[in-house]
This record gives C-alpha cells, sequence and structure tokens, in this order.
C-alpha cells in the first residue's frame, strides 16, 4: 500500500469515527427518533454490512450461527459484545442533550483513559512526562465536568464516559485476534440482539421517523461497518504510536463537523479542555511508544 494511499485511508476512518457523532446528534436533536431505536438500527445495520464483507471474503459460503458464534470468518463472543452494545446505547442516550464536540472529547479520553489504566494495572511504569501527561488529561476532563453555564448535563456526561470506558474494553478484548473484521461482525449480531432486546423493554417510548432512521442506518453501516472494516486495514501498517495518535483528531473533527452540521458553537472552554486532555493524552502516548 502506497504512502499516500495509506494517508487517504487513514483520513477516511477518521472522518468515519468522527460522523458516528454527528449523525447520532443529528439524528437526536433534528429528527423524533428515540435512542434505543437509533442503537439498534445502528448495530443491526452495522452487523449486516460486515457480515456481507465476511461473506463476500469468502465467497459467500458459510451458515450463520449467532449461538455458536461460528461462520466461515465470523467469530466474536458475547463479553465483547455486551462491551460494544453498552458503548452503543450509552453513545446515543448520551448525545440526547451533549453537544458534538463535547460527547466525542468525553468519549476519547475515556477510552484512552480506560487504555492507560489499564496498561498501568497490568504493571506498565510512567516515567515524569508521561505522569504529568495523564494529569493534564484528567484536569480536562474534569474542567469540563465541573459545575458552570457550559458544563454539560451530568447525566449524559457519565453516559458518555461509560461508553467511552465500554469501548476501551471493547478494545482491549480484541488486541490480538487474527481476524478483527470477522470478530467484530460477529459481536455486532450479538450486541444487536441486545439492542433489539432493550429496544423491546422501552417499546413504549419508541419514536420512529424516516429521517431519523435514515441517519442511523448510515452510522451503522457506512461510519461503523465500513469505518472499522477500513482501519483493521490500516492498523497492521501503522505503528503503535501513529495508529494512537491519529485518533487525537477524531474529537476536533467531530466538533468542526458540529459546527457545520448541526450549528454548534466553538466555545473557549471547549478549546481550552480539549487542549488539556488530547494534549495530555498525546504526551502519554508519544513517549510510551517512542520506540515502537
Amino acid at each position: 500500500m502506497s504512502a499516500i494511499r495509506l494517508a487517504l485511508l487513514t483520513l477516511v476512518t477518521m472522518l468515519c469515527f468522527a460522523g458516528n457523532s454527528v449523525l447520532c446528534r443529528l439524528a437526536l436533536r433534528q429528527t423524533s427518533i428515540d435512542a434505543a431505536s437509533f442503537t439498534t438500527v445502528r448495530l443491526v445495520s452495522g452487523a449486516l454490512m460486515l457480515v456481507l464483507l465476511v461473506y463476500g471474503r469468502h465467497h459467500f459460503r458459510g451458515v450463520v450461527s449467532v449461538a455458536s458464534g461460528r461462520m466461515n470468518g465470523l467469530g466474536g463472543n458475547w463479553l465483547s459484545a455486551l462491551a460494544l452494545f453498552v458503548y452503543a446505547a450509552a453513545f446515543s442516550f448520551a448525545y440526547h442533550k451533549l453537544s458534538t464536540g463535547i460527547g466525542a472529547l468525553l468519549l476519547f479520553g475515556a477510552v484512552q483513559a480506560t487504555m492507560i489504566l489499564t496498561g498501568l494495572w497490568l504493571g506498565e511504569r510512567l516515567n515524569t512526562r508521561q505522569v504529568i501527561g495523564l494529569l493534564l488529561a484528567l484536569a480536562g476532563l474534569v474542567t469540563i465536568l465541573s459545575p458552570s453555564l457550559e458544563a454539560p448535563p451530568l447525566g449524559s456526561a457519565l453516559l458518555m464516559l461509560a461508553s467511552g470506558v465500554a469501548w476501551g474494553v471493547y478494545s482491549l478484548r480484541g488486541r490480538g485476534v487474527a481476524d478483527p473484521t470477522g470478530e467484530t461482525a460477529g459481536n455486532f449480531l450479538r450486541a444487536a440482539l441486545m439492542s433489539a432486546l432493550l429496544s423491546g423493554v422501552l417499546l413504549a417510548q419508541q419514536q420512529l421517523d424516516t429521517l431519523g432512521l435514515l441517519y442511523a442506518m448510515l452510522s451503522g453501516a457506512v461510519t461503523s461497518g465500513l469505518g472499522y472494516a477500513i482501519w483493521y486495514a490500516v492498523v497492521p501498517r501503522l505503528t503503535r504510536t501513529r495508529a494512537a495518535t491519529v485518533q487525537l483528531s477524531v474529537p476536533v473533527l467531530a466538533a468542526l463537523a458540529g459546527v457545520l452540521f448541526v450549528q454548534e458553537p466553538i466555545t473557549l472552554r471547549l478549546l481550552l479542555t480539549s487542549a488539556a486532555v488530547l494534549g495530555g493524552i498525546a504526551l502519554v502516548v508519544l513517549n510510551k511508544h517512542t520506540a515502537v
């Protein structure tokens, strides 16, 4: 793969990741679809897209068996699927009241914090520069949540943090798998079943909207399904340092997209806290993997 093609595919993937935040925010702000239905449609659409990709790769052979979790090239497990479901559901419910940029920043910060703190729990050690970076990032997250006129609703913010932790857990559980796309396809199928159960429990609150359903399908099939598939094709060709640092662009891209498509303002608070969180994480991951 040429350097130009690799750079373009990486950019496309980051745009897809940011697009998930934008599409969810658009659906929940500008249409009447409920968060549970958005989650279910997103996961079902993502599962269908990923299964089609797996089928195409295996020449359309194999029979799906969600119970056993196996098809030709399709795997996954229920624990990882639960983490995926918690991520997607908390993500949708949080975006009812969060701006696109703040939501993406909280999500990204929680994902990275989960992975960094897990490394510490497993015995990794940070040097002085990394400790300063971690404290700076945590201070930025605390500042976001501190009471003020611009502070996001605490309940929604905590939901997004939970979503980020769940995605971090999902990412950690998926490290080193031989076929990430096949594993993700199986996990999406299982998570879609869980989300369908949630929609059934909340059936009385269900509100469907044509445009909202379209946003959910785009989020599932394109920015999630295709986005993850492209990312897994790109990641093996990136060093761990680059793979970690390019993701620093996602909250920035999401905030800019929020301005363009959702007419959300970029405040001084968002700029300062973003600089603290993203800069702090950069100090940790850049130094952590300099030898890679």
